[in-house]
């Protein structure tokens, strides 16, 4: 699978947030992070809906939209008319998982399931042949600038393994932690899709990413 970095924009300048895109863009990255939380499913509230309308003129690059909001299929719908490209909902948040990713499908976006830290892999086997990712989280969601967890580096490497074992295609996506340091470790655990926050957007952001391509 292709290997491509996400920016997350929850580690971004909003103060000129159309400028950090811009350098991103120049940088290369190819996909923007998203981090949607609503301060019910983690302790932090970021932003929704107006933000990704706003900023969706601006940039080409794919939208990669994670919910980390209870109950997310109420928001799929509208979060896929706003322009993003992947909706990735957390098993840990929704009743319905299987239906949810239906609805997905079913909305023109394409279909993401994530996990915790303490989450195990065996939880979402049921639905890896109908999603396009998987999201492992590396760290406890709700807050940037965290320590990547180790034993999430066995998880996405348990996760390739199921991947080839069953000859699914699907990106193994990483997110938290992940920096010049890390990001070997979960390359080679079979991640092809990193998220990267404080480490693209504090300080110099096109030389950051441009850094963080060259080790993929």
């Amino acid at each position: 699978m292709e290997r491509c970095l996400a920016p997350s924009i929850l580690s971004a300048d909003f103060g000129i947030l159309k400028e950090q895109l811009q350098l991103i863009d120049e940088a290369g990255a190819q996909y923007v992070h998203f981090d949607v939380m609503d301060g019910m499913f983690v302790p932090s509230i970021s932003f929704g809906l107006p933000v990704l309308k706003t900023i969706r003129k601006y940039t080409d690059r794919l939208f990669d939209v994670h919910l980390m909001i209870m109950d997310p299929e109420r928001y799929v719908k509208e979060f896929a008319e706003a322009g993003a490209d992947i909706i990735t909902v957390h098993a840990e948040a929704t009743k319905h998982l299987d239906a949810t990713v239906d609805l997905i499908k079913n909305s023109g976006a394409m279909a993401g399931v994530a996990i915790n830290p303490a989450t195990p892999v065996s939880s979402i086997i049921h639905v890896l042949d109908k999603v396009d990712m998987v999201l492992i989280m590396t760290v406890n969601p709700g807050f940037g600038g965290q320590r990547l967890i180790p034993y999430t580096v066995d998880k996405v490497r348990e996760l390739s393994e199921i991947c080839k074992q069953k000859k699914l295609k699907l990106d193994i996506e990483v997110d938290g932690g992940i920096n010049l340091d890390t990001i070997d470790q979960v390359l080679d655990a079979g991640a092809n899709i990193i998220v990267a926050g404080s480490a693209a957007f504090a300080g110099d952001v096109k030389s950051n990413v441009e850094a963080l391509l060259e080790r993929m």
